[in-house]
């Protein structure tokens, strides 16, 4: 069997616990997994070979261990210590922001002053921020988890499956909004107009699925006084459990996702769907959901639906549609799948 260590001492606990899952019953590949305290206390998983780790211990602990492959899940920072892994070993970086690793040197200085200006700064004393690049480029393979963001650059690396959930009918049209209540990344001043205006005959339940906080929580509080006939909203003040998140994404008829396309890593500019991928990508095909997004989101899934110009009468239209997402989502394919990309790194 090939060995792999996976390395998540950053960000992406989510990316790091769904390739665990589903790499388990793999019976190509044994995996070590270097996480920080902080991704460890997310995962929380005593079943897999799972040692704590940070920037200042990985390199020593990949020496002598004859990995095939070091894949990194994020690099965001501690560029100098991933440079020098990339040096040593046959490494592969999932890479979550495409525009990120292009930036300049006279960017990257202008940025620091721009906001987060201690921690920028920590980065550029102590953590190698001039060497940005450098992994990305050393790194034999740059992996990226949307396929419609891969390329020559890029490969697919598959990670997401669906779960086999029960579907029980709903007494209201269920339509969950996933990820914490923001502006910043998706539209919610549209919905709360949209769910303002909206006048229906069936009974709608409309879930914000995320902690809402600042001036989106006082405009949820304040259309909750005041909704529409037939319309309920649910709405969270603190971090929604993974509980509640699984139940509420099974309730599920239909997933909203009015994502903002325009957006920024690090004072870069980002764009969802063509240099970035949003989350709500793999919550549509973990729970099989057929999702609404944007009419300008670009996008070749079947399960992505573009929005029209009634969008609270199309979710209803929705509802009893259905996508075989086992056909190309079931686990066993994309297991299949994956292990034929970790054997071509």
């Amino acid at each position: 069997m090939k060995k792999i260590a996976y390395i998540e001492i950053d960000t992406h606990a989510e990316i790091a616990r769904a390739f665990m899952d589903i790499m388990r019953d793999s019976r190509e590949f044994t995996v070590d997994y270097y996480f920080s305290k902080k991704i460890k206390d997310q995962i929380m998983e005593d079943q897999e070979a799972v040692f704590l780790s940070d920037s200042s211990m990985i390199t020593d602990q990949l020496k002598d261990k004859g990995y095939d492959v070091v894949i990194i899940g994020t690099v965001h920072r501690y560029f100098n210590t991933f440079f020098a892994i990339t040096q040593k070993y046959n490494t592969a970086v999932i890479v979550h922001n495409l525009n990120f690793p292009q930036t300049s040197r006279w960017s990257l200085i202008k940025s620091i002053f721009k906001e987060d200006v201690i921690y920028r700064l920590k980065l550029w004393w102590k953590e190698g921020l001039f060497y940005l690049s450098k992994p990305y480029k050393q790194a034999r393979n740059l992996m990226v988890l949307d396929p419609e963001l891969s390329s020559g650059t890029y490969k697919f690396l598959p990670l997401f499956y669906t779960g086999n959930f029960e579907k029980k009918e709903n007494k209201e049209l269920i339509v969950v909004i996933p990820g914490s209540v923001s502006q910043k990344r998706r539209d919610y001043q549209y919905i709360f107009k949209t769910i303002r205006n909206s006048h229906v005959s069936v009974y709608y339940n409309f879930v914000f699925l995320g902690k809402a906080r600042g001036s989106e929580l006082k405009e949820l509080e304040k259309l909750s006084a005041n909704l529409p006939e037939n319309i309920m909203i649910k709405y969270f003040t603190e971090r929604v459990s993974s509980h509640d998140f699984e139940s509420w994404m099974r309730k599920a008829d239909v997933l909203w996702c009015p994502i903002q396309q325009q957006t920024e890593f690090f004072s870069q500019p980002e764009t969802y769907g063509v240099t970035k991928m949003t989350g709500n990508l793999g919550d549509a095909i973990k729970y099989g959901k057929i999702a609404v997004f944007p009419k300008n989101y670009p996008s070749k899934s079947e399960f992505i639906i573009p929005e029209t110009e009634n969008i609270i009468e199309q979710f209803n239209g929705l509802k009893n549609i259905t996508f075989d997402f086992n056909e190309k989502y079931s686990r066993d394919v994309v297991l299949a799948n994956l292990e034929k990309v970790l054997n071509s790194l």
